[in-house]
């Protein structure tokens, strides 16, 4: 079963006239299971993306099809992506609201994936080249509700954003001047964590696997950065 025939059973499950962050209640206690992680990985970062889409204050074409920057979404399944979309932009509830509702579904236990959410959501934040100074505040306040730290928060960053400071050593997750030693097991560690096997194993589906793909190129450079100080 594909992970839109699961959405769409999902958004079925609504009563008439329920908002789509109803989902998140409907999907909490479920999520040590990987389908229900699955779902709820990909209506957050739909749903999300969709309020994010308005931050800038005007919704491109770019930004609305940003979704197959982050999934790989066949076009039989194109409707139940849209519906998602439409759903999250046409309910009332503000960005925080959804927000919260990832946060309390997903919880401590899956910090990882929220951190996964946060990349889907950078991406569609750049979709129209440009990275707004709104777009940047709705998503900071995203990631202090998700309980991730101002330090993951500006290494996500660092990583899709052009010219925003970066420290490799926050990409690596280590302190600053951790030694050359040291810092290469984090590398090595990191690397091994976000493999795609381990990324589909934690919840993220298939069909945005890629993400995997663009934190492996930061830790590299990363890697390489502190690893040439060092060579110096």
């Amino acid at each position: 079963m594909s992970i839109w025939t699961r959405i769409a059973e999902a958004l079925s499950a609504l009563a008439q006239g329920e908002p789509l962050s109803v989902v998140f209640d409907k999907l909490t206690g479920h999520v040590d299971h990987q389908p229900e992680l699955s779902v709820g990985f990909t209506i957050a970062v739909l749903a999300l993306g969709a309020k994010l889409a308005k931050a800038d204050g005007q919704v491109t074409k770019d930004e609305v099809t940003a979704f197959r920057r982050v999934f790989t979404i066949d076009e039989a399944e194109t409707a139940n992506a849209a519906r998602v979309y439409n759903l999250a932009r046409q309910d009332v509830a503000g960005f925080d609201a959804y927000a919260r509702k990832i946060a309390a579904m997903f919880g401590p236990a899956h910090r990882d994936v929220l951190e996964d959410v946060m990349e889907g959501l950078f991406l569609i934040a750049l979709a129209d080249g440009t990275y707004h100074p709104r777009e940047d505040e709705l998503l900071h306040e995203v990631a202090r509700i998700f309980g991730l730290t101002d330090a993951c928060f500006k290494s996500l960053r660092a990583s899709f954003v052009e010219g925003a400071p970066r420290d490799p050593y926050d990409v690596l997750g280590i302190p600053a001047g951790t030694p050359v030693e040291e810092a290469r097991a984090a590398w090595k560690r990191a690397v091994k964590e976000n493999h795609p096997d381990r990324m589909l194993a934690r919840g993220v589906p298939e069909e945005a696997i890629r993400l995997a793909e663009r934190r492996l190129i930061a830790l590299n450079a990363a890697w390489e950065e502190i690893s040439a100080k060092e060579a110096a």
